[in-house]
C-alpha cells in the first residue's frame, strides 16, 4: 500500500467552496508578486533609455516617461558600434558553443559507454576542477595563450570554452542513463562506435544537448573578464567589454538603450528554447 501524499491544502479543503477560493486568491497574488519581482527590473531598464538624461536622474525617479525619447536606442547602436560588437560576441559564443557540443559529447561518450582504462581517474581529475577557482587559472590561461599567440583571437575564446567540466559531467550522467539494450541492438545491426554516437545516441540526447548549449552561449556572452584580457584590440571585443570601454563619454541614457540592445539576444534564445531547458532538466533527474 503507498503512502499517502501530504500537501500543504488538503483535498478536502479544496472541495469546498471558501477553501478553492482562498487557495487561488493566495495562489494568484504569490504568481503576481513574482512575476511583477522579475519583471519589473527589465521594464525598469527599457524605459530608462526611453528618459531624458535629466528625468533618469532626478530623484524621485518617475516610473512612466514624462516624454518618450527613443533617439537614444538609435544613438546607442551608431555611436557605440553595437553590430561589430554583437557580432564580435556571436562569433565568440558560437565556436565556443560548437568546440563544446563536439568534444565534450565526445570525451562524455567515451567515458559512459566505451569505459576506457583509468577512465574514472580520469573523470575524477575532470571533475576535481571543479573545486579550483575560475580566477586562480586566468593568469596560466593568459600566459598559455600568449605563448601560442592566441591573443586577439576568438580561438582564445573557444579552446578554453571546451575545457568545461560541469557540462561534461551533465552529459555523461544523461549518457549513464541510456540502456545498453539499445546501444548493443545498434551494434548487432553492423553499426560502429561513432554510428551509434551519431544515430542513436545524439538524438536521444536532444534535450541534455539543448541544456548544454544555453550554457555555453550564456556563459560566452555574459563573461566579462577573459575577453577583456585578450581581445586588446576594440574592434575585436564583445559586447560585454565594449559597453564599459565605451561609456566613459556616453550619456547614462544612451548607455541603457545599449545594454537593452544587448540583451536583446539573450532573451529570445530563452524564450525560443525554454522548453528544451525544462525538458533537459526534467529528464535529468529520471531513470530511463
Amino acid at each position: 500500500m503507498s503512502a499517502a501524499t501530504r500537501t500543504l491544502v488538503s483535498p478536502a479543503t479544496l472541495a469546498r467552496p471558501r477553501g478553492r477560493a482562498v487557495y487561488w486568491t493566495v495562489f494568484t497574488a504569490v504568481v503576481v508578486l513574482f512575476a511583477v519581482a522579475f519583471l519589473f527590473p527589465v521594464y525598469w531598464m527599457v524605459t530608462g533609455a526611453a528618459k531624458s538624461p535629466e528625468e533618469v536622474a532626478q530623484t524621485p525617479p518617475t516610473l512612466v516617461p514624462k516624454q518618450w525619447h527613443l533617439d537614444g536606442y538609435t544613438d546607442a547602436w551608431d555611436l557605440m558600434q553595437l553590430p561589430t560588437h554583437l557580432w564580435n560576441t556571436v562569433v565568440q559564443a558560437t565556436g565556443a558553443w560548437a568546440f563544446q557540443i563536439v568534444f565534450c559529447t565526445a570525451a562524455a561518450y567515451a567515458l559512459s559507454k566505451l569505459k576506457p582504462v583509468f577512465g574514472r581517474l580520469i573523470l575524477g581529475g575532470i571533475l576535481a576542477t571543479l573545486m579550483v577557482p575560475a580566477q586562480a587559472l586566468v593568469v596560466p590561461k593568459y600566459l598559455t595563450v600568449a605563448d601560442l599567440g592566441l591573443l586577439n583571437d576568438p580561438l582564445a575564446i573557444w579552446l578554453p570554452a571546451v575545457a568545461n567540466a560541469f557540462n561534461l559531467y551533465l552529459l555523461k550522467r544523461f549518457f549513464d542513463q541510456i540502456p545498453r539494450d539499445v546501444l548493443e541492438a545498434a551494434e548487432i545491426d553492423g553499426a560502429g562506435k561513432l554510428r551509434v554516437l551519431w544515430s542513436v545516441v545524439l538524438p536521444m540526447s536532444r534535450p541534455v544537448l539543448g541544456v548544454v548549449s544555453i550554457f555555453a552561449l550564456v556563459a560566452v556572452w555574459q563573461d566579462f573578464l577573459w575577453p577583456l584580457m585578450v581581445f586588446s584590440d576594440t574592434d575585436k571585443q564583445p559586447i560585454s567589454v565594449a559597453l564599459v570601454q565605451l561609456s566613459q563619454n556616453i550619456q547614462l541614457t544612451v548607455l541603457i538603450a545599449a545594454m537593452v540592445i544587448a540583451s536583446i539576444p539573450m532573451v529570445a534564445l530563452f524564450l525560443v528554447f525554454q522548453r528544451h531547458i525544462i525538458a533537459g532538466i526534467s529528464v535529468g533527474s529520471t531513470k530511463g
